[in-house]
């Protein structure tokens, strides 16, 4: 029998927070299971498996993260919603890093998927950037894909402490992010 006021919403919840806390590959349903005062069996009234939660958390982080930037990006184009895109999404893998690390390779199940719509949501977000610089339709793929992997790369490796040598990874996202200015600003007036 389910904990009385139990859902699957506050299952997913739990197990996003516990996967901030441990990684999101160090997840257990044991773990879970006593976060949220259960035995590991009474989950599966709620989710169907490891990879379901997974999934969830990746839609759960999906949906918070659309809305973090398309918050941040409001009324902003060209470098502002360049650096706003930018810091929102540093500061949401940074306080969420194991629910963040969901999201990467996660799969769609379908078209009324969750994760595919408020991943849609981000991808236009971050398209929104781009047409603001007047990047053409036949490098937006290439263009799409340098923007994620930079912010990707910078938001994951600040979240795991990758940035020991210097105190200022301040300056050097802030130097990121006019150095991709630059170029999109070039690549835009072409």
């Amino acid at each position: 029998m389910p904990r009385v006021g139990l859902s699957r919403t506050d299952v997913v919840a739990a197990g996003a927070a516990l996967a901030d806390e441990v990684g999101f590959g160090n997840l257990a349903l044991g773990a879970l299971a006593q976060r949220v005062g259960v035995r590991t069996p009474s989950l599966y009234k709620h989710i169907e498996s490891l990879a379901d939660l997974q999934h969830g958390i990746a839609a759960l982080a999906m949906a918070e993260l659309d809305q973090r930037v398309r918050d941040a990006m409001h009324g902003l184009s060209g470098s502002a919603a360049l650096a706003a895109f930018a810091n929102a999404f540093r500061a949401y893998v940074v306080e969420h890093p194991g629910r963040y690390a969901a999201t990467v390779g996660a799969r769609f199940t379908g078209p009324d998927d969750p994760l595919l719509q408020s991943g849609s949501r981000v991808l236009g977000s971050m398209e929104a950037v781009l047409r603001g610089y007047g990047v053409d339709e036949h490098e937006m793929v290439h263009a799409l894909r340098t923007l994620r992997c930079t912010f990707h790369g910078f938001a994951t490796l600040q979240a795991s402490d990758g940035f020991q040598w210097s105190d200022d990874s301040e300056d050097s996202f802030d130097w990121m992010i006019r150095f991709l200015d630059r170029g999109l600003t070039e690549i835009g007036s072409r």
